[in-house]
């Protein structure tokens, strides 16, 4: 072979091109895998051609191979001369497999179904992917294949690039891809159109099909041989591959077959299944680096390996090609282009690499050059570490350590450490050992420096973590004997290591083979279970320098073998014995049919250390389908929950807060489990072990890999040692039946609203409170980011507190049917071993060098300045991202304030003794050390300063300010406010009738139906909001009463009073209401509802469909004031009753004692309203009769008039009439100007306000108001638009001068928010007023009860918080004086206290009027119950053809108006149901089953028998449809189309608009301008229509369902149903014709049409349909410009309309918004 040049050293060449962009988009991949950052991705994934700046001159590097048949084993040349695109497509993602060697069996039983079933396409590519747990690397798993394995190529591609090519040695970290077989090859001496266009055929198909290979490489299949040509390019898709994120990893299959090329679909899955069979996936997880196992696979080798340079290997995917044709392709960059390294095999005899080790011949200085004994030794101590996978080396400074320091340092594989401290050292090493789950070395020299290792040794031990020690020692004769630095180090740690061996000093006469062997068994007895340390002493004589001294070899007789090879002399092997379930012992048997048995199971999740037990913690979560209690070391305490779907919480039970729900007494009498499963030794909550003591009749489960007893309440009836993955798959594969229990979920709901509670109390303290602290870093966790946490109050404090993130699943990554793993667990570390405070700083330096991700640490500031010398190893930023330390600094132990001994101790004792109070400034220790630091003392500084460290290349110390007694006081209030929402929870869930056994869910029954009726009532005057200039004679209010009937027959009654001052009408709410009432019935109503705190808008996403946000306020408050009333009634309570939860049913109050609270005969203050018009003195005397008739509180109303000094005259005026027995409150409605504020509140400020509410224009000048006139304000317009986000909204209005927030229901949205609301004004001392808007007795009741539950929520708050209640607050529902009739039978009353003068309302009363509600009829315009949609047939006949469609009408033609619905492929008219009943009202609304869908036939009138002979194109479709109207009305109609229902709209309002009077395009498009892309859309659309009639209905919705244009429909609630009945269509052969016949390649374009339209148009589109969008403003763009609809400019003739938070499917997602849009251009086509 010829080879000209020097770039080779021996044969071979292959140029490069980068990584694609985006390789695996998040849009892609199921949501909890986690992705490279957006740095790693630029740097990793760039999609261009690299042009190599040197120019390689290489000839032929083929050989004459002894097999060349074996070059390929599988796969075929994709290569053809066509730009159709492949028939059949698709990517199909299994459930996640707890290992590798599961993921295997999953994808080998996928393809046996597929065998069973081929898809019918003569070519198609097929992806199986399956997420497996981190733990065998990809290049481990390519190197540990048989030498025999025939499939090829064979491949691993580094994610890393590396940095310095010139380094002799390159260190394999970071992740990679490795891949075996081929799928489909692509080979050309150009790139040719013909080769690119074949390479985007199979890697367009998909996001996640990428084809890896070369450019300038010419492969030639049949000689096997392969040269360099420039322009030469070899791309492969590889059968199989292992890719590794960041967290985990993906296992992908992939079948590739065109029958054209000879590879038909059955012989692609025998090339496949080859490869499958041959690979090994049964990896035993190994110590040695990724280096030595490299090093190792290629010496064992029986292949030429060629070490290229200047040589790339790269991929390209769906993102990478884009647009891209052959020419730009071709794109050249002139920068030298960096690399990551790679492996390539073609064939049995040939394979290349590019920056990785080729060998150990440069990777160790020759024993033979040792210079002395002592050297020798060193070294061979030192290569036998790295060998067994030890190369991270903790050096203290030291003269007897030399020899040991001086190897590793110059090692070429280590990475070395130092720090002048041993005991911060070997902290840091016990971090590491945290972090990566190997041993470090520690080196240390004699004497103390030993013993200072011990606090490091003891916290190892406890916690069973690997560390190997070589501690430098004195030679014999020197022990003993007075010598310096002489101790007796053996057996110097006793017991605390699991071995200990002291070396003699170095010799020649002792075998070296002695030095080898006891370093290979220290580090496998410190590494098996269970891990440990270990010690070996090392005596060393001198000379300790690199002096001369003669050593004879002959002590190296017998490594001749182990210096020819990378692996340690002596290999332990461990032999497992693998069961099946049929095999397992008797034992095991009896825990598995415990846990059967199981009715009250639990299982508790201790520390969890590794990744893939997190993984295997995961799917056993998901396996038991128990409560689930996760320590905050168990990683999953902080889960990032990557998807929102509904299912989730059915699957996982977490319960995060079950500390603090164990502060209730009731809970903890209720609680009793009957099984525990704990993984993992240590569980941080004491509270939760002291439940554990209790629980003496349970069976105890205790799984751990130790053998030893955790045991300390002596409670465990059955010790599993095992890992926590081989427990886990014993149980799944033992597949016991899920049985979800009312007791988990009870338990799971008290969590819920504890967590709730908790959040609240957080988030509504301004200032910076610890809990806030660990609850805000927890959250800013990124998904590649670890948690270090210190002891004492912060472990505790996360624990509590900490939170992990949900990110909504809209929009994202493909959605996994069974949502197996919605969750992605966070690495959390801590040193519980022996909880010590000592070394935290150093061991989590050490955490984050042995994780290899960005970490924050979270400690005291005790613990901090315990450890400041590990600030000196924080500078040596030496193999770790950057570090982000949090110091809470209360200047002393706050732990101590919270325990027993803070009650009754001394202040000057505690902080002498306990707090160990100081007044250090870690500002200039850090200073000190040059390390940044940032003091925060708000909650924003806080969040800042997180923010800038996540994104800074340096480490960082943030020390929050804090308090001691602050802190206490802040965590007794937390601890007293958690125990009372855990009191009302089950107080309220106990009083509602369960049975034990539910099938899925927590559900009171069903709705029935609900039903309104439009009332209209007199008062005596105008409403205080309607403007004076009108004035008709006579005065009403208008609304509408619900009526909620429950399957069990109880009802509930509800009111929905809008006000236009509101922004809403009576036509947009009944419109609304309809709508409901559809979505409704049958309904299941969720027992969280009595509890709110989030629930109803929970059950409004999950059971309605419907988003809380879309819903009119007034609209909300009246159906949640229907479902409590009806549940009220079910319960026969009264509504306070139920929110307090002060009734509990005898069944379950066994071990329960009562409520000391009971309704009794208590009243609600009323604040009468005055309409201050009218002189001064007339105002005055209203309000006196008001004071005499009991009053003790008037509202006025201001702003009304001219000047505000005539409001200040009326106030002046009552105050001399009746004095200050009054309270007196203003309202100026947000009417008044700055400056017209401050002369009325000069003019009052003698006057004594209670407040006046609004009184400027501008909210933000509320706050200065206050501050400037020192007169109390209250809120109230100032709510009214806060419907999302509310505490962060409410937050800025914490200002003292806020003295009050008025809440009307109707107005916030409801009760939920409501109480929301008023819980923040109650915890910041503010008053709560519930204040009606002008509603009925019906509402007015309501608030009274609504009412009363605020006074009582309001005397908890206080109690928690040790404070007395201020006076009864007199709430605004003085409106029934108005009222001069009611839609009641029985009047709303109101009393004058029993034992006082004050005018008040009876709770009692109240109850009875709603427990006894009756209609008054004669208040009754008209009622509404659901209307039936009449359905029938209308026959059309077009060209011979007989179509029969389907129509479904409701409503009337109110002015000849009438809306035709179209729907999308797949779709009926059933789909417009709930958006024709709501306009139902306004318009007669017609929907059509379109030719080929739901139950519309075609039949060719030739043929009787029913054979379709005819296609279904537009034309046939618009024609159809043409005649139809004609036959439903003489007039025009309005078109709402949706997809392909859109285009079939825009194509008739375009050409057919003589019928059409106006057109609503929902995510439509006008057609394809492009031939080519017309072409390639008509040829898919016939392949997927072809494989709709093969395969069936149901298999073409899971490939059509799966595509991305669904990601945002698929996070729906109703996602499950809407796919259910796209499943019933008549004829599937008719609507595979539709699909090839309406495809958008066949459409005619309409683009050129759009520009002389005129007919006025709507388009609509979701914020996530990024398509669609710019579609639709293309669209938009078009009509304006064209010259037809330049005299338009005034008028709204066309409109784009964004509906947030949705995706393609607007009208099923967001129905409310889509009718309110439709009916604003239903009224602008009559204007």
């Amino acid at each position: 072979m010829l080879i000209k040049g020097d770039v080779f050293q021996n044969h071979g060449l292959l140029p490069c091109i980068r990584l694609p962009s985006r390789s695996l988009p998040r849009q892609s991949v199921f949501p909890n895998l986690k992705f490279l950052s957006n740095q790693c991705l630029r740097s990793f994934h760039c999609y261009r051609f690299l042009h190599v700046r040197r120019k390689l001159n290489l000839k032929v590097f083929a050989e004459k191979d002894s097999d060349t048949s074996e070059l390929v084993s599988g796969g075929f040349s994709g290569v053809e001369d066509t730009d159709l695109p492949l028939e059949f497509c698709d990517t199909r993602t299994l459930p996640p497999a707890l290992t590798l060697e599961h993921g295997v069996l999953e994808i080998k039983q996928a393809v046996q179904k597929l065998k069973s079933n081929p898809p019918c396409s003569a070519s198609g590519i097929l992806r199986l992917q399956v997420a497996v747990p981190p733990s065998t690397k990809a290049l481990n798993w390519l190197c540990f294949q048989p030498q025999s394995l025939g499939a090829f190529p064979q491949f691993y591609l580094s994610k890393k690039e590396v940095e310095d090519l010139s380094c002799e040695f390159l260190p394999l970290e970071g992740h990679g891809i490795s891949g075996v077989g081929s799928a489909v090859y692509f080979t050309g001496p150009y790139l040719t159109p013909e080769v690119w266009g074949s390479i985007k055929r199979y890697v367009s198909s998909s996001p996640l099909i990428r084809a890896y290979g070369f450019r300038g490489m010419s492969f030639d299949t049949k000689s096997a041989s392969a040269k360099y040509e420039t322009s030469s390019v070899y791309f492969f898709i590889p059968q199989i591959e292992l890719d590794e994120l960041e967290s985990n990893f993906i296992l992908a299959a992939t079948l590739a077959w065109n029958s054209s090329l000879y590879c038909p679909f059955g012989k692609a899955v025998q090339s496949f299944e080859f490869c499958l069979n041959q690979a090994i996936y049964r990896i035993s997880p190994s110590l040695e680096s990724t280096n030595h196992i490299w090093i190792s696979f290629i010496q064992r080798r029986n292949f030429s390996l060629t070490k290229l340079k200047n040589v790339h290997m790269v991929h390209v995917d769906a993102h990478s090609l884009g647009g891209k044709d052959a020419g730009s392709a071709h794109v050249l960059l002139e920068e030298a282009p960096t690399s990551h390294p790679f492996y390539f095999r073609l064939s049995m005899a040939k394979a290349f690499t590019c920056n990785l080790p080729d060998g150990l011949s440069k990777l160790r200085c020759s024993l033979q050059d040792c210079a002395n004994i002592n050297a020798v030794w060193a070294s061979l101590i030192i290569e036998e570490c790295t060998r067994l996978g030890l190369t991270y080396f903790c050096i203290a400074p030291g003269s007897r350590s030399s020899p040991l320091a001086v190897a590793a340092s110059s090692h070429p594989l280590t990475t070395c450490i130092s720090c002048f401290d041993e005991r911060a050292l070997a902290f840091h090493a016990v971090g590491y050992a945290r972090g990566s789950y190997k041993p470090a070395v520690v080196i240390t020299s004699s004497g103390t420096a030993v013993s200072n290792l011990l606090p490091a040794v003891v916290e190892a031990s406890q916690d069973f973590l690997p560390l190997l020690l070589l501690t430098a020692d004195r030679p014999p004769e020197l022990q003993d004997a007075g010598a310096n630095q002489a101790i007796n180090q053996v057996n110097h740690f006793g017991s605390f290591v699991k071995f200990f061996f002291s070396l003699p000093p170095p010799t020649d006469q002792i075998s070296a083979r002695m030095v080898l062997t006891t370093v290979d068994s220290a580090v496998n007895l410190a590494t098996h279970a269970p891990p440990g340390p270990v010690h070996i002493n090392c005596p060393f004589r001198e000379p300790l320098e690199d002096s001369p001294r003669e050593w004879e070899s002959n002590c190296l007789k017998g490594l001749e073998f182990w210096m020819l090879r990378a692996e340690p002399f002596t290999k332990y092997i461990s032999v497992k014995q693998f069961h099946t379930c049929n095999g397992l012992s008797g034992e095991v048997v009896e825990v598995l049919e415990v846990i059967k048995h199981a009715s009250r199971g639990l299982l508790l999740l201790g520390a969890i250390h590794t990744e893939d037990e997190l993984w295997a913690a995961l799917l056993l979560a998901k396996h038991l389908s128990w409560p689930v209690a996760a320590d905050i070391l168990s990683g999953l305490r902080l889960r990032k929950a990557l998807t929102s779907f509904p299912e989730v919480e059915e699957n996982f039970l977490y319960i995060d807060n079950l500390d603090h729900v164990l502060l209730s007494d009731l809970v903890r009498a209720w609680i009793q489990p009957d099984t525990i499963i704990q993984i993992g030794s240590r569980i941080t909550s004491k509270r939760v072990a002291q439940m554990l003591e209790e629980c003496s009749m349970c069976s105890y489960i205790l799984v751990d890999k130790h053998p030893y007893r955790h045991d300390p309440s002596h409670i465990v009836t059955y010790r599993i040692q095992s890992s926590v993955t081989e427990f886990a798959d014993t149980l799944i594969r033992a597949q016991f039946p899920r049985k979800p229990s009312k007791w988990g979920l009870f338990l799971q709901i008290i969590d819920k609203m504890v967590a709730e509670e908790v959040m609240f109390q957080i988030f509504s303290e301004s200032s910076l409170t610890e809990p806030y602290v660990a609850r805000i870093t927890t959250e800013a966790l990124a998904q590649n980011a670890a948690l270090f946490v210190g002891n004492s109050m912060v472990i505790r404090d996360c624990n509590m507190y900490g939170q992990g993130w949900i990110k909504s699943a809209a929009g994202t990554a493909p959605r996994i049917s069974s949502c197996d793993t919605p969750y992605e667990g966070i690495q959390v570390a801590g040193n519980r071993g022996a909880s010590g405070i000592d070394g935290l700083l150093s061991t989590a330096i050490g955490f984050a060098v042995g994780c290899n991700k960005q970490v924050i640490c979270l400690i005291g500031d005790v613990s901090f300045l315990h450890d400041t010398n590990g600030l000196a190893i924080l500078n040596q930023r030496t193999r770790r991202k950057p570090l982000t330390i949090i110091v809470t600094n209360n200047h002393g132990g706050a732990i101590f304030s919270l325990l027993p001994i803070a009650n009754g101790t001394q202040p000057s004792l505690l902080n002498q003794f306990f707090y160990t109070s100081h007044s250090i400034s870690i500002g200039k220790l850090c200073q000190a050390h040059s390390v940044k630091h940032l003091q925060v003392r708000t909650r924003m500084e806080l969040e800042h300063a997180l923010l800038l460290s996540g994104h800074a290349h340096a480490d960082y110390v943030i020390e929050v300010e804090s308090c001691i007694e602050d802190n206490a006081t802040f965590h007794s209030i937390l601890t007293n406010s958690a125990r009372q929402a855990a009191d009302h929870a089950l107080r309220i869930l106990l009083n509602l009738s369960v049975p034990d056994h539910v099938c899925s869910g927590l559900f009171l029954g069903r709705i029935q139906k609900m039903e309104y009726s439009l009332y209209r009532i007199e008062l005596f005057a105008p409403r205080t909001s309607t403007p004076s200039s009108h004035n008709p004679a006579r005065f009403y209010r208008e609304g509408f009463i619900l009526t909620l009937s429950l399957e069990d027959g109880s009802v509930g009654f509800g009111e929905v009073a809008p006000m236009e001052m509101h922004k809403e009408n009576l036509q947009d709410v009944e419109e609304q209401l309809r709508c409901i009432l559809h979505l409704i019935q049958g309904a299941r109503i969720s027992y969280l509802l009595p509890l709110r705190k989030g629930s109803f808008s929970s059950w409004i996403q999950e059971k309605l469909g419907l988003k809380p946000c879309s819903i009119f306020p007034s609209v909300r408050c009246g159906l949640e004031m229907a479902v409590l009333n009806a549940l009220a009634e079910r319960q026969g309570s009264s509504l306070s009753s139920l929110l307090l939860g002060c009734a509990i049913s005898s069944q379950e109050s066994a071990h329960v004692k009562k409520d000391e609270t009971e309704e009794t005969m208590s009243g609600v203050q009323i604040c009468a309203l005055i309409d201050s018009d009218g002189t001064p003195k007339d105002v005055a005397s209203i309000a006196a009769k008001l004071f005499e008739e009991g009053f003790t509180t008037i509202k006025l109303k201001v702003a009304r008039r001219t000047n505000p000094l005539e409001d200040a005259a009326v106030i002046q005026e009552i105050r001399q009439k009746i004095g200050y027995g009054i309270k007196i409150r203003a309202d100026a409605n947000q009417k008044w100007t700055f400056e017209q504020a401050i002369q009325f509140a000069s003019a009052v400020k003698c006057c004594d306000l209670q407040y006046i509410e609004e009184p400027v224009v501008f909210e933000d000048d509320i706050i200065r108001f206050c501050e400037e006139t020192g007169l109390p304000a209250a809120l109230d317009e100032t709510i009214d638009s806060m419907q999302e986000d509310l505490l962060n909204k409410l937050s800025v209005y914490e200002h003292p001068g806020i003295v009050a927030v008025v809440i009307k229901p109707n107005v916030v949205g409801g009760f939920e928010n409501a109480a929301l609301i008023a819980k923040w004004s109650q915890h910041h001392d503010k008053m709560a007023v519930i204040s009606s808007a002008f509603e009925s007795g019906l509402s007015l009741s309501v608030y009274i009860q609504f009412a009363h539950y605020l006074e009582q929520q309001y005397a908890h708050i206080c109690r928690a918080k040790y404070k007395e209640t201020k006076a009864t607050v007199a709430h605004g529902l003085g409106t029934y004086r108005w009222l001069k009739e009611d839609v009641t039978v029985e009047p709303f009353k109101t009393c004058v206290h029993p034992h006082g003068d004050k005018v008040e309302v009876s709770v009692q009363d109240a109850a009875l009027l709603l427990r006894n509600f009756q209609i008054n009829h004669e208040t009754i315009q008209r009622s509404y119950t659901e209307e039936e949609v009449q359905t029938y047939r209308v026959s059309v006949n077009f060209q011979e053809v007989s179509y029969t469609l389907k129509v479904r009408e409701a409503g009337k033609s109110i002015h000849d108006k009438i809306i035709i619905f179209l729907h999308g492929f797949l779709g009926t008219g059933e789909d417009w149901i709930p958006i024709m009943k709501s306009l139902s009202g306004t318009a007669r609304c017609i929907s059509v089953d379109l030719p080929g869908h739901g139950e519309s036939q075609v039949q060719n009138c030739a043929n009787k028998e029913g054979k379709v002979e005819s296609s279904i194109s537009m034309e046939v479709v618009v024609n159809v449809l043409h005649r139809l109207i004609q036959e439903i009305t003489p007039g025009r109609v309005v078109l709402v189309g949706y997809s392909m229902g859109a285009r079939v709209t825009l194509y008739m309002a375009l050409r057919c608009s003589e019928k059409i009077c106006g057109a609503v395009i929902i995510s439509g498009s006008p057609g394809l301008k492009d031939e080519a892309m017309r072409k390639n859309r008509t040829v898919q659309d016939d392949s997927k229509a072809r494989y709709l009639n093969v395969h069936g209905l149901q298999c073409f919705l899971d490939m059509w369902y799966a595509g991305d244009i669904w990601n945002s429909l698929r996070n729906h609630p109703y996602f499950g149903q809407i796919v259910k009945s796209r499943a019933h269509h008549d004829d599937v052969s008719a609507l595979a014709k539709a699909l090839s016949g309406l495809s958008v390649g066949r459409q005619p374009s309409l683009w050129e049409d759009l520009k002389q339209c005129t007919k006025p148009l709507l388009f609509i589109y979701g914020e996530n349909d990024g398509k669609f969008k710019e579609i639709a403003h293309q669209m938009y763009h078009e009509i304006r410009n064209n010259s037809g609809n330049k005299g338009n400019e005034g008028k709204k003739i066309h409109e784009v309309i964004e509906v947030s938070d949705c995706g393609h499917a607007v009208h099923l997602e967001s129905p409310l918004m889509v009718i309110n849009s439709l009916r604003k251009f239903l009224s602008n086509l009559e204007e």
